[in-house]
């Protein structure tokens, strides 16, 4: 759940209160503010426009990769590790995803109910370029895999961001109301997920990108205790690892992997 700083601090009495306050005490006062927030967002779920009018109350745009958006934090961001020279995809996972608890459980979820691999691959994948953009991740992530996976791979990455917002109960996906908080009850997705949809639904391979969405839904437990090493084996199969290392290769993304490996170069 994401706080706000200001407003809480300000539901205690100000900062002269919070400081008069001892850290078990800060720490209960927290506790109850995310148990009324939550309660609060349980009562009344927003309308688009409501979601559109929290646009100015934010230091930030949603849409920013997870690598450049230090705003949800007071905290000052960290230097990071410099990535290997022939830096690998498993390099990335450790270095640059990490982590990646939200995909490694997807992934997980699809090994274990019996997917093919190259489901699983698309699992462990689908969501990790949101560390560079969030914003259409879909298509942003399977074109910086798309040298290195099969077609079949990033038609999967590619096609469930749309998928996510239609419900389909015969594939064991119902519109999670998450989005309803995210984007409000009455959202309707652009044109261009409406276009994208409609392609995929009637496409033949329409049941990969459903099945990422299926195993996207269930796999945000903050309990779960999940590791690459199952993926290890599958990864070696189907990734085409540049024997250069990502972003040194010359492909049409090699840019793509550079600006995650070095994330506070500039320009």
């Amino acid at each position: 759940m994401e706080i706000d700083r200001r407003l809480f601090i300000a539901s205690l009495g100000g900062a002269a209160s919070v400081s008069l306050m001892d850290s078990e005490a800060r720490a209960d006062a927290l506790e109850d503010y995310m148990s009324q927030q939550l309660d609060n967002a349980a009562d009344r779920l927003p309308t688009a426009s409501e979601v559109e009018a929290e646009i100015e109350t934010r230091g930030y745009r949603r849409g920013t990769g997870s690598l450049f958006l230090p705003s949800r934090s007071d905290k000052n961001v960290k230097k990071l590790v410099p990535m290997p020279a022939n830096a690998t995809l498993l390099d990335f996972f450790k270095l640059r995803f990490a982590p990646a608890n939200h995909v490694l459980q997807s992934a997980t979820r699809a090994m274990k109910t019996g997917m093919s691999e190259e489901i699983i691959l698309a699992c462990l994948l689908h969501d990790v370029v949101q560390n560079l953009i969030k914003t259409d991740h879909g298509w942003w992530g399977a074109q910086m895999f798309e040298p290195y996976v099969a077609p079949k791979v990033t038609f999967a990455i590619r096609y469930h961001q749309a998928l996510r917002f239609y419900p389909d109960s015969a594939a064991g996906y119902e519109y999670p109301d998450l989005y309803r908080r995210m984007f409000g009850t009455d959202y309707e997705p652009p044109p261009h997920i409406q276009a994208a949809y409609k392609f995929a639904r009637n496409h033949k391979w329409y049941m990969e990108p459903r099945l990422v969405t299926v195993n996207d839904l269930y796999a945000f437990d903050p309990k779960a205790v999940v590791t690459i090493d199952p993926f290890i084996d599958i990864i070696g199969r189907h990734f085409k690892q540049p024997k250069e290392g990502l972003g040194n290769d010359n492909s049409p993304v090699a840019h793509m992997w550079r600006t995650m490996a070095m994330p506070d170069t500039p320009l």
